[in-house]
């Protein structure tokens, strides 16, 4: 059987973490990009080795970086040929709440890069090996980001989203001929250790803001990943997905105008 490996950014904290382990217990080699070490890391990737007999690289860079960006790229074309699940879990986000006018420059170019622009430096590296391997892309958005809306106080995170969802759907087409696949998954208000835990752990909490009763899960997110790396999802690209419990987190957003 030939093998199988994902190339995950972010991958070692929250959503990309829940994603990292869920691809391993499918038998996916993976490739696990950083930007800051925890201590806790290598422990983890040795019990991911060892548990379900997998590969796993640790490769650090700020996706924000153009250089990093690429040498990351590059790095990963040539260690891992069998690549053929790529998934864009990092993203920087500032979590204090501004006005457009009150971005630093500096900002303003992490966020765009680190959310949009870091997309076409992965892909003009790393497309023809998914070519060649008929890959699934996976990247991530938000709430109705296909529709361009409003989000006060998060206009540059928004606005590099909001290119990311139609670059999402513009290269879902330019690459079906290749049978490479490629779809945007947009998580609901999954929040602090939400992001690592369970459905089952999930499932013993009630949460009154979520029409569906509980919290959201990194499990609920890795899950629907799971999905559009399968084989037989091959008929699926060009998607938006909104994982959110039936919840409308924007408009939670605008509760604190």
């Amino acid at each position: 059987m030939t093998r199988k490996a994902a190339f995950i950014t972010g991958g070692t904290r929250g959503l990309g973490k829940c994603t990292a382990e869920a691809l391993a217990k499918e038998g996916f080699d993976l490739v696990i990009n950083y930007r800051t070490e925890h201590e806790d890391t290598l422990p983890w990737i040795r019990n991911l080795q060892n548990t379900y007999n997998v590969k796993v690289q640790l490769v650090k860079g700020n996706l924000s970086n153009v250089q990093e960006c690429k040498s990351v790229s590059r790095y990963v074309l040539e260690q891992v040929p069998h690549l053929n699940v790529l998934i864009l879990n990092a993203g920087p986000y500032i979590v204090e709440r501004k006005k457009l006018v009150d971005y630093t420059e500096e900002e303003w170019n992490e966020l765009i890069t680190g959310n949009l622009s870091s997309t076409f430096y992965i892909l003009k590296t790393l497309m023809p090996v998914l070519r060649g391997n008929k890959g699934r892309i996976i990247t991530f958005g938000f709430e109705k980001v296909e529709s361009a809306p409003a989000w006060m106080y998060r206009s540059v995170f928004a606005a590099a989203k909001t290119g990311l969802a139609s670059l999402t759907k513009t290269i879902a087409l330019e690459e079906a001929p290749y049978g490479v696949t490629v779809n945007m998954i947009c998580p609901g208000d999954i929040t602090q250790d939400w992001k690592e835990k369970r459905i089952d752990q999930a499932k013993e909490i009630h949460d009154s803001s979520k029409p569906v009763g509980r919290p959201g899960t990194g499990e609920d997110i890795s899950r629907m990943v799971v999905f559009l790396c399968d084989d037989n999802s091959d008929f699926i690209t060009g998607s938006i997905f909104h994982v959110n419990g039936g919840q409308d987190v924007l408009s939670k957003s605008y509760e604190k105008l």
